[in-house]
């Protein structure tokens, strides 16, 4: 009953905190529906040029390191509530109708700011409080609930643009239902248990003790277990480096993994599939969808949810981290391929209907979503969460959600105009980024199924031990032996006592 119930709480928690992922696929997806509306054109009186900045949200990079600092000192609940109160304040700027496209756009810059703080603290929050058997499961939730979000703003704004006519309320009603997914986490994490781990590293035992316990359904040996490896690698890590300061972030180790995960957020950007989610209708007009692109838009979000569900429910514990990259990639790169050869040998245009290259290029467009969902989609947040040891974690994972959301504001950018100028020739494009990701992802991700966090410091140094300089030898020796702080100590004393004698 205990290890059910433990189960039931850590999905019920970290489902919570992954409402802020649906926050954020919402406010991303329902923009590129919103401008394309007449409604939002006439009271707007937007051009070309603002388009894209309005459908970006370049201020949630600095957001990022704001986040650092902010659940470093408050813990992770009270900052998801802070970044939930952001974002709906933003939300409510957003709905009011100004007839001015520099106040759309400030409101969208608040609630950016609330969307990059949580976005840094989910990944986190749900690595400290999951159990390290079913970690992977529920990180892949924080994508399952971005899919969530991305189909349903999809359909809502097929919704309002095939049954509203071209009234305000036609795009307030999209925009005024941000509201929902931010009240629901600001409400939720205040009924929630702080992390066990934060509560641990700020030295309040007895709360981190019972947090525990309530999230893992009770007490039981498995939990002191777990209690006693938290405390042991914390003081470990408290002995080998006390003093956080951003200097730690430059010892070799640490370079090596914030080098990895920056590239790696670099690489979800780079698969081409968050530039098919912003600008959905666009590229299957492009492809030949016609006057049916918000439908089609709408079908896309679908089949990236029952992708996402399989991943989650089926593969996750399966086929691995590094093993959904390589298969992702690959897949991915060969759709794209697919749709850049269709594309180049039989040229569509908007008005030229679903011609059968049309249909097979929307189908490869599909299939290259479900691929991203199986694999890069949900595997990023589950690795940024966990290859940080704890003193460095809320840093580590601030710079690797800055990465991310820097490129996916270029890719905002780039998008547009490479469809407008390059055509088919977009695809090509994103073919060779995704077979490049296939190379990177052989030579340089580690396989972190089942490990415990306190394991990952081993298992870095272990990997890239070739890499360091001797000087950080006695540093990594310390984490690549397998036995816990207290075995290697009590071995210290036997060889300092057969010294003696």
């Amino acid at each position: 009953m205990g290890k059910r119930l433990g189960t039931f709480r850590a999905f019920f928690t970290v489902a919570i905190a992954c409402v802020g992922s649906f926050m954020f696929a919402y406010d991303t997806g329902i923009i590129g529906g919103i401008l394309a509306l007449e409604s939002f054109q006439t009271d707007f009186r937007y051009t070309a040029a603002q388009k894209a900045t309005v459908a970006s949200n370049s201020n949630t990079f600095f957001a990022c390191f704001f986040a650092w600092p902010f659940t470093s000192k408050y813990g992770r609940r009270w900052t998801l509530v802070l970044a939930a109160v952001i974002f709906n304040v933003g939300a409510v700027i957003q709905t009011i109708n100004t007839h001015h496209i520099g106040g759309f756009y400030a409101a969208r810059v608040i609630s950016g700011l609330g969307v990059g703080v949580a976005t840094v603290v989910m990944p986190m929050y749900a690595a400290e409080m999951a159990p390290k058997a079913i970690r992977g499961m529920l990180g892949s939730m924080m994508q399952l609930f971005f899919t969530l979000g991305v189909m349903t703003s999809y359909w809502i704004d097929y919704g309002v643009a095939e049954h509203m006519g071209p009234v305000s309320a036609q795009w307030q009603i999209p925009i005024g239902l941000q509201l929902v997914p931010g009240s629901i986490l600001g409400l939720g994490m205040l009924f929630s248990q702080e992390s066990t781990r934060w509560l641990a590293m700020k030295g309040r035992l007895d709360e981190g003790l019972a947090s525990l316990r309530w999230i893992r359904g009770g007490d039981s040996p498995e939990v002191e277990e777990e209690w006693a490896e938290i405390l042991q690698w914390i003081e470990e890590e408290k002995r080998m480096k006390a003093g956080v300061t951003w200097r730690e972030l430059l010892q070799p180790l640490n370079r090596l993994r914030i080098g990895l995960i920056i590239s790696l957020q670099a690489g979800v950007q780079l698969t081409g599939n968050t530039s098919l989610a912003y600008y959905a209708p666009q590229i299957f007009t492009l492809v030949g969808a016609g006057k049916n692109s918000f439908l089609f838009t709408g079908f896309f979000g679908f089949v990236k949810v029952v992708a996402c569900s399989f991943f989650l429910l089926v593969l996750v514990e399966r086929i691995g981290r590094r093993g959904a990259l390589l298969l992702g990639a690959t897949l991915m790169g060969t759709y794209m391929l697919i749709v850049a050869i269709l594309g180049a040998k039989f040229p569509t245009t908007p008005t030229s209907g679903l011609s059968p290259p049309a249909i097979a290029s929307l189908t490869m467009i599909y299939l290259e979503a479900m691929a991203y969902n199986i694999s890069w989609g949900a595997v990023s947040w589950i690795y940024i969460g966990e290859m940080f040891p704890n003193r460095i974690r809320e840093s580590g994972v601030a710079i690797g959600m800055a990465t991310q959301w820097l490129f996916n504001f270029a890719f905002s950018f780039i998008t547009p105009h490479a469809v407008q100028n390059l055509g088919w020739k977009t695809f090509l494009m994103f073919a060779i980024f995704n077979f490049s990701l296939v190379a990177y992802v052989y030579i340089f991700i580690l396989e972190t199924k089942g490990r415990s966090l306190e394991e990952m410091e081993s298992l870095f140094a272990e990997k890239f031990k070739r890499w360091l300089p001797a000087v950080e030898s006695s540093d990594t020796e310390a984490f690549t032996d397998d036995k816990a702080p207290e075995a290697r100590s009590t071995e210290g004393q036997s060889v300092d006592n057969k010294k003696g004698e």
